[in-house]
């Protein structure tokens, strides 16, 4: 029972993610900020990894059918969308340290745990970008930029800046409702 309530937040997660992937914030044709690392980061920090994974995977698939897709071959598009949203999850591998400072009241270990979760989940899913970015995008490089350096430059501002607002958003929520990062126990 506990396994599928697992996957119906994961499933629930990863529809909120795209939604949120809807919102404008984009500037010029490689820099984004991607609200939907959010609720991700979230909730892989409260499931741990092999959830989050998943429902990185569902939201890195639910690209296909809101037309969310950037074609240029089938490697690209794989790379970027299924791969690259699965290691957004690996942010869950701070769910244990994130969890069990909670148990222990211990504010200050939650926060540096969920801001290493947020920072490796956002850096794991920007790296399969940045490998994109050089090996598919770089003969669009501006102004005849290197294609790693073009890679690196937009790839990890946008890594940046989305991990960034991420860790705000999540430490507000830590502050204010910190309980969302822990599984509620049931009795059946």
């Amino acid at each position: 029972m506990e396994k599928n309530r697992v996957w119906v937040e994961g499933t629930i997660v990863a529809a909120l993610a795209m939604v949120l992937s809807f919102i404008p914030l984009q500037i010029g044709s490689s820099f984004s900020i991607s609200l939907g690392q959010i609720p991700l980061t979230l909730f892989a920090l409260r499931r741990g990894w092999k959830a989050g994974v998943m429902s990185g995977f569902i939201w890195g698939i639910l690209h296909f059918p809101t037309g969310q897709v950037y074609y240029l071959s089938v490697i690209q598009v794989l790379i970027e969308y299924p791969i690259a949203f699965t290691f957004a999850g690996f942010a869950g591998l701070f769910a244990g340290k994130v969890q069990s400072s909670f148990a222990k009241d211990e504010p200050k270990q939650m926060r540096q745990a969920i801001i290493a979760g947020a920072l490796a989940g956002a850096g794991a899913r920007y790296f399969w970008h940045f490998v994109a970015g050089v090996v598919f995008w770089g003969s669009y490089a501006l102004w005849g930029m290197n294609p790693w350096l073009f890679s690196l430059v937009m790839n990890g501002a946008s890594g940046i800046a989305t991990g960034a607002v991420t860790i705000i958003v999540l430490l507000i929520i830590q502050k204010t409702m910190p309980a969302l990062f822990v599984p509620e126990k049931r009795k059946n």
